[in-house]
């Protein structure tokens, strides 16, 4: 089973995480299929770098995003680009 979560990579002390798909057995930092973003709650507000269109195609193939993921999405919305 797939799961879209948290990867720390950050210092001691000073968090910094990747939004990555990897099967849910494996370990929190371990080897994974595809980043998806970053997350710094370091600064403030919190700056979050989603890629939307790779989220929803991963969910669309049947990975389950983590409680903290899921609220990352829903309080990211994709960004809609209107043509002037």
């Amino acid at each position: 089973m797939l799961a879209i979560s948290l990867m720390r990579i950050g210092a001691k002390g000073k968090p910094f995480y990747r939004l990555v798909v990897k099967e849910k057995r494996s370990k929190r930092d371990g080897k994974y299929l595809e980043n998806l973003g970053t997350y710094n709650p370091m600064t403030d507000p919190a700056q979050v770098d989603l890629k939307h269109d790779r989220i929803q195609y991963w969910i669309g193939v049947g990975a389950q995003p983590t409680e903290t993921v899921a609220s990352l999405i829903k309080n990211n919305p994709a960004e809609t680009v209107e043509a002037v």
